[in-house]
């Protein structure tokens, strides 16, 4: 049985604390090889890759992690910190003012920090749902999740699949078109679009969204599998 996404990411938590980090970044590197890396996965994987004296492979860690939460204040911290001994202190201080933007919180509204760690908290127990098969309460955890980081479009997308395991495949529909609003590029949720589209009932969108995919990725074999299927069920 494989090692659960949150038990590996513990055991790399666990391997950082100790120093070893050429053991965390195996543990994150599994994490994201199965396509559950969150951006708190690809921040550590950065932290690591810089105390390796890593530099380039941090800063592509890093900006991982602010493609999926743009409001990672300690991913802009830490980006800052190698870019200044990389000697591309204007680019340093770009990243410093971005962490620091939008750090005071409306009156009635959680600080930025704050507001990140609790949706990382509630996508965590999310997955504890899902892993005890509760889904109804695993999608109640990323709705919450979203609500507190409505840029963080890992969990955005995380939830959409849960709705679609739900059979809520208009709502998944709904929280994938925010996604790909922000992120137009993301082959994986166009994917899971297309995907929500069909078990919506509306085949002919479905197709359309897949075969766009292969416009720039003709091999890619969940699109190829897919298509395979509607031609099926067209016969």
């Amino acid at each position: 049985m494989k090692t659960r996404p949150d038990h590996l990411l513990a055991q790399a938590r666990e391997r950082f604390a100790m120093q070893d980090y050429h053991g965390a970044v195996l543990l994150l590197e599994d994490v994201v090889e199965r396509g559950r890396a969150f951006a708190d996965v690809h921040h550590l994987l950065g932290l690591c890759w810089s105390l390796l004296g890593q530099s380039g492979r941090a800063l592509e860690a890093f900006d991982r992690a602010l493609e999926l939460n743009a409001r990672y204040i300690e991913a802009h911290v830490h980006r800052g910190l190698v870019l200044n001994h990389l000697g591309r202190t204007v680019e340093a201080e770009a990243a410093f003012r971005r962490a620091t933007d939008g750090e005071r919180p409306a009156p009635g509204r959680l600080p930025a920090l704050v507001a990140s760690r609790l949706a990382n908290h509630h996508a965590a127990l999310g997955e504890a749902y899902v892993e005890a098969g509760e889904l109804p309460g695993a999608i109640e955890q990323y709705r919450r999740a979203v609500e507190l980081g409505p840029a963080f479009h890992d969990l955005r997308h995380r939830l959409a699949r849960l709705l679609l395991e739900a059979g809520g495949a208009l709502e998944a529909r709904e929280e994938l078109e925010r996604v790909l609003a922000a992120q137009p590029g993301q082959r994986e949720v166009r994917t899971t679009l297309g995907l929500a589209h069909y078990l919506a009932g509306d085949a002919a969108a479905a197709g359309a969204v897949w075969e766009a995919i292969l416009v720039d990725h003709p091999a890619d074999p969940r699109v190829l599998a897919y298509l395979a299927m509607l031609r099926r069920g067209d016969r």
